[in-house]
């Protein structure tokens, strides 16, 4: 199990990618920080989600 945005989420062993895709995240207004590091875009496709993990999805806003 790992927390996600606060929350227990069921996503271990997959890769970041494959869970923001079926979570439904638009890749362009995002940022990730897992266990206080923040993940360059490039990496999503290779880094894996490990139990334990503690991930932050950060939404980006636009207005005025």
């Amino acid at each position: 199990m790992v927390k996600i945005n606060s929350q227990p989420v069921d996503a271990s062993g997959l890769s970041l990618q494959t869970y923001i895709n079926n979570a439904g995240y638009n890749l362009n207004h995002i940022a990730v920080e897992i266990n206080g590091n923040i993940i360059p875009k490039t990496k999503y496709k290779t880094t894996q989600i490990a139990d334990g993990d503690e991930i932050e999805i950060v939404h980006f806003v636009g207005g005025g």
